[in-house]
């Protein structure tokens, strides 16, 4: 682990030294590339260079104390070796999940979907708020969100809906939020004060850049059509709606949110080459595919990785055991806690399974 680490920081100083050769800034793509790289090495870097600040003051404290001292810096020493030895196992654990492969996605921003899955009108309202629920956490780590396209029911619900999370990292966090959500609570409808069990479906894809997905015009049918929606409305006025479908794969994008119909173009082919790209990367890697398959399954009652259970007030994640009784700080947005705990147990399932 050790060599490896030297060699990150060598390369670390290397590129800085060509971040500031006239050359190299006068050569844009090169910059660009050299600070991302650099970028990705610093958190490495710096954690190694604490862990040799720490391991030298380990090594001075402990040639103090094998002359003779006075008691008093004795007990000085004592305690700044103390200090330092418990430092080290966290600052090495630290170390050794830095350098895990890094999903490459991870920086990403991301286009999530959320669709009612068994239960009728209270999976559709409770899908509504899941959208609300991830809408506030983007706001509150202070990133934008922008719906793509959406089926809105009547009473508030919502069947489907497309909506992006713009934000480097955006993908890193909310990527554990694919699945099965279900839900427990008694319907507003429900008289006689019945529980009832309802799901939605989440899957959260990495936003693609076009020169991530080359979509081949001759490849995609586009048309348009008259947005529906509440009467009076201008989406009942205007053929703004489109509908893209990809005909190697089938994939069939619809959008009508926006009422220009540039724009509605400009989001589905978002929404296109987010699904093209996950459709890319799953053909890469056969392993992550069934992963992700299992992951969101049918929005069946009896598949699911999270269950909110309205009248206990708590929420449990089913792949790591965890229960929050915080169900109205979840659904406001306050999901670090959940999402940190996940990352927790992705990075020690990594851990066990690699050489460092």
């Amino acid at each position: 682990m050790f060599d490896k680490l030297e060699n990150i920081e060598n390369r670390y100083e290397e590129i800085s030294r060509q971040l500031s050769d006239p050359s190299v800034i006068s050569n844009q793509d090169r910059y660009r590339s050299l600070m991302k790289e650099i970028n990705d090495l610093q958190p490495i870097v710096e954690k190694y260079r604490e862990y040799k600040e720490v391991k030298k003051k380990i090594a001075e404290a402990l040639e103090m104390l094998s002359g003779s001292l006075d008691p008093d810096f004795k007990e000085m020493y004592d305690d700044e070796l103390k200090e330092a030895r418990e430092m080290m196992p966290s600052i090495e654990d630290q170390l050794r999940v830095l350098l895990l492969p890094s999903d490459p996605n991870d920086s990403k921003s991301v286009i999530i979907e959320i669709r009612g899955g068994a239960g009728g009108d209270e999976a559709a309202l409770f899908a509504a708020d899941l959208h609300r629920m991830y809408t506030m956490y983007a706001e509150n780590r202070g990133w934008s969100s922008e719906i793509l396209d959406a089926n809105v029911t009547g009473i508030g619900g919502i069947k489907e809906i497309s909506f992006s999370i713009d934000a480097a990292g955006a993908y890193s966090r909310l990527k554990y939020e694919s699945g099965v959500h279900r839900v427990q609570r008694v319907p507003e409808t429900e008289s006689s004060g019945r529980i009832h069990t309802s799901t939605v479906t989440v899957a959260v894809l990495p936003e693609a850049d076009e020169v991530d997905v080359d979509i081949n015009p001759n490849d995609v049918e586009i048309d348009t059509y008259r947005s529906s929606g509440a009467g009076g409305q201008h989406v009942n006025k205007t053929d703004s709606a489109i509908r893209l479908t990809h005909t190697p794969t089938g994939i069939v994008v619809t959008c009508q949110d926006e009422r220009s119909q540039h724009k509605n173009k400009d989001k589905a082919f978002k929404i296109l080459r987010a699904k093209l790209f996950e459709i890319a990367q799953m053909e890469q890697d056969k392993e992550i595919a069934q992963n992700r398959k299992s992951q969101v399954g049918t929005g069946d009652r009896s598949e699911r990785i999270r269950t909110y259970n309205f009248p206990q007030g708590r929420v449990t994640d089913h792949r790591i055991n965890l229960t929050l009784y915080k169900i109205e700080e979840i659904m406001n947005g306050t999901l670090d806690e959940l999402i940190d705990a996940l990352i927790t147990e992705d990075q020690a399932k990594k851990l066990s399974h690699s050489d460092l």
